[in-house]
């Protein structure tokens, strides 16, 4: 069942396990590929950069070395098993090696060679996914992942820019949301700016237990810059449309994980509905954003299929996979019936669900099912691909 607890998500237990573990990575990735889209197309000077995770002794963690001594005794120990052994292990190696904690400062140590392509001309900027990692507590670092922007402007204009920016991305978070108003922007007041910020723009979600931040929008100026390159002006000027600057630094930053958390939570519903024997009763719905539902559409083939179901089940499903649609295969439950499966790819968000029955091995004619009204209706097997290609196109138009 799907549970959602502070930030500890539950999908579904037992047999399923392993692939919704592969809903979940659809659904990050979903994410970001709408992150990418938004940043690429809200300014032409965007470029994406890839960064190194490790190595990077600017953030101020130093170059730790690995303790062989320690690591002997996790070899020589007898009390732990092999799993354990090999989590204690790996620990002590994420312990000794310099992780990023940021994606800021692979931008700013990138920022030179970009100039000659941008002519030296204000403002561009730098985009990045990827893993960060930060102290839990432990003595451990937690890796969660993170979209960067760092836009590079004028003095004179950095203000303005960073309301731009700030304007743009809370459109953007509520574009997806069942309940926009849920997603909200905020000033950060002056103590709780982060060190070299003049101002700060936070983008936070309202969850049961209190507002969390989903993304931070600060704007630096130069001095982080400065310091990346040694503190020579010259080396990183640019033009701002009348002299020669050093930039000022806008960086926005989300994190992704929570903000998968803040669009289960938001689209999660109870539904009220009637059974066969007009009992009411509730049931679940994820109503994640057609671009963002990590599963479009489950195959069913009901209880005791026959090998020609199966037949047409797999090479449906191929058809799906080869035109881009994510579909659950109906190989993986064929003993629960259509009302419990439909239940269960309700919790999971599933836009559509298309049962394969006898009557489609005889006239080809199928049923589909929408997650967000239950109608039914009935397909002829050849149309479905491009019906499910046209329902995607018009939401991503949404």
């Amino acid at each position: 069942m799907l549970h959602l607890a502070r930030c500890t998500p539950t999908y579904l237990s037992g047999e399923c396990a392993v692939t919704m573990d592969h809903w979940e990575w659809n659904l990050k990735k979903n994410l970001l590929e709408q992150w990418w889209s938004s940043i690429k197309r809200s300014r032409t000077q965007v470029f994406g950069i890839s960064t190194l995770t490790t190595g990077d002794e600017k953030s101020g963690e130093g170059n730790p070395s690995l303790d062989v001594e320690r690591l002997n005794q996790l070899l020589d120990a007898d009390e732990f098993n092999k799993a354990q052994r090999t989590q204690r292990i790996l620990m002590l190696l994420r312990q000794s090696t310099s992780l990023r904690t940021n994606l800021l400062q692979g931008a700013l140590e990138q920022y030179i060679s970009w100039l000659e392509l941008v002519k030296r001309r204000l403002p561009f900027g730098l985009a990045e996914t990827g893993l960060s990692f930060q102290p839990d507590g432990s003595g451990s670092r937690a890796e969660a992942t993170y979209a960067s922007l760092v836009w590079f402007c004028s003095p004179r204009s950095s203000s303005q820019w960073l309301d731009h920016w700030a304007r743009l991305r809370l459109q953007w978070w509520r574009k997806f949301a069942l309940a926009p108003s849920e997603f909200s922007s905020r000033d950060v007041q002056v103590d709780e700016l982060q060190e070299g910020a003049s101002r700060g723009v936070k983008i936070v979600y309202s969850f049961p237990w209190g507002q969390e931040t989903l993304e931070n929008l600060w704007s630096l100026g130069d001095s982080d810059l400065l310091q990346t390159h040694g503190g020579v002006r010259a080396k990183i000027q640019c033009f701002d449309g009348q002299k020669l600057v050093v930039p000022h630094v806008i960086s926005v930053v989300s994190n992704m994980d929570r903000s998968m958390m803040a669009y289960m939570h938001n689209s999660l519903q109870l539904m009220k509905k009637h059974d066969g024997k007009q009992k009411l009763y509730r049931r679940k719905v994820l109503k994640l954003h057609p671009v963002l539902a990590p599963v479009k559409v489950a195959l069913d083939m009901g209880r005791g299929a026959t090998l020609e179901q199966r037949q047409v089940c797999d090479g449906l499903l191929q058809e799906f996979l080869d035109a881009g649609i994510s579909a659950w295969p109906g190989s993986i439950d064929i003993t629960s019936s259509v009302e419990k499966l439909n239940t269960k790819y309700d919790e999971m968000g599933v836009l559509f669900t298309m049962v394969i029955d006898e009557n489609t091995l005889e006239s080809g004619v199928l049923q589909v099912r929408s997650r967000d009204t239950t109608i039914r209706e009935s397909k002829h097997i050849s149309e479905v691909k491009g019906f499910l290609l046209r329902y995607m196109r018009a939401a991503h138009n949404m």
